[in-house]
């Protein structure tokens, strides 16, 4: 029975972080986006613009949903709930940490741990394609249809490289599980380089990661691949039709799959869960430095209270206060075993995420034609060069 409950309460606490992620990750993009280009980003609905996703979330339940005429109603309601679906469905197989014992009961820090939990991801990324180019016919338009074909032309062109790029690790490690792939990447050469699937020999697989990651922008259709919603070509793409949630919902799926991405590719080639470097060089101490750190340094700027805005003289002091509970919590012995693998796991992908966002802010958006060059004659031919090397040096070694 507490297995039953357990894996009740984690799907529960899954559900719930993951969909507040997908709601804050708007709000850091535009605050990250605000500061490339030297402005404040949001900052007017709560302190810091924290509450803007509330307010968003309020705005978009409120509006009316208007239905076009002559749509294909059953699909054209299908789409957005089927993107959704999709994009949430893939979090189940990822694990966040290792084997733990809670309240008596070994369990994984993770939903379930599939034998073919990669093959797994590859499926459902494979029918995340249906989601919008179902929204682009049922809304009888045809910007919208135009908006559809090319998003299923494009992620179907950047799958190949993307699987392409997750099969040569898999060479390696010899296994399909997600868990098995986080395990295999445990350990350090020379006591201090982390054996994480990026430096593994035979042909350090940096290139895979690389080719994985330029796939994945076009698999989330992200700049500069976000061809499917080019405003200036398409009045913004497959989901020109769409209103209120029903408009919400693709974006939502749009932010699940890339916090999904950024999970695999943590757990495909940066080590999971695993730390930077040994514990017995310190590497269990960085979440409370980092957390107490920013708790004390939060308390210090309310401390001067005439030079901050007003919202900081009592935002400040309760984030600091916050943080350095958090910190505390890092160092009690129980609590070590669960948190610090959940710090690592979220700081790598927390970090590839910031690499999503980084990189809207920097580069432009491609042409269409460039685009399907760039996938067909360039990356595809490299993912496959890649991949026969990497296969030949693992046999011969």
């Amino acid at each position: 029975m507490n297995f039953y409950v357990l894996s009740l309460i984690k799907a529960a606490l899954v559900a719930v972080v993951l969909l507040t992620l997908c709601a804050y990750l708007v709000w850091i993009e535009r605050k990250v986006l605000g500061h490339i280009q030297l402005r404040p980003g949001p900052y007017r609905v709560g302190p810091h613009g924290l509450l803007q996703p509330l307010s968003d979330l309020i705005k978009l339940l409120t509006k009316e949903g208007v239905i076009p005429a002559n749509v294909n109603t059953f699909l054209y309601l299908l789409a957005p709930f089927l993107a959704v679906l999709l994009a949430l469905t893939s979090i189940v197989v990822i694990p966040f940490g290792p084997e733990v014992e809670v309240f008596g009961v070994r369990t994984n820090l993770g939903l379930t741990d599939l034998d073919i939990g990669i093959l797994f991801i590859l499926a459902i990324s494979s029918l995340g394609v249906y989601g919008i180019a179902i929204g682009g016919w049922a809304s009888n338009n045809k910007y919208s249809l135009l908006g559809g074909l090319r998003s299923s032309a494009q992620m179907i062109s950047y799958e190949l490289p993307l699987a392409l790029a997750i099969a040569a690790p898999l060479l390696i490690v010899n296994s399909l599980s997600f868990r098995e792939m986080v395990m295999g990447q445990q350990g350090y050469w020379f006591g201090i380089l982390p054996k994480w699937n990026i430096f593994a020999a035979p042909f350090p697989q940096i290139f895979s990661f690389l080719i994985f990651l330029i796939a994945a922008f076009a698999e989330t259709n992200r700049i500069p691949f976000d061809l499917p919603e080019a405003e200036s070509e398409l009045v913004a793409g497959f989901h020109t039709e769409y209103s209120s949630m029903m408009f919400a919902a693709f974006f939502m799926a749009e932010y699940a799959n890339i916090a999904t991405i950024c999970f695999v590719a943590t757990s495909l080639f940066l080590g999971g869960w695993t730390p930077l470097w040994p514990a017995q060089y310190g590497s269990d101490f960085v979440p409370p430095i980092l957390l107490g750190g920013a708790g004390l340094m939060l308390l210090y700027h309310a401390s001067q209270a005439l030079r901050t805005r007003k919202w900081d003289r009592y935002s400040f002091p309760v984030l600091g206060v916050v943080f350095l509970g958090l910190a505390a919590l890092f160092l009690v012995p129980a609590l070590k075993p669960v948190l610090v693998p959940l710090f690592w796991f979220a700081a790598k992908s927390g970090i590839l995420i910031f690499t999503f966002v980084w990189i809207r802010g920097t580069l432009p958006r491609f042409r269409y034609d460039q685009l399907m060059r760039f996938a067909w004659t360039f990356l595809f031919p490299i993912s496959v060069v890649n991949l026969l090397i990497t296969g030949l040096l693992v046999a011969l070694t």
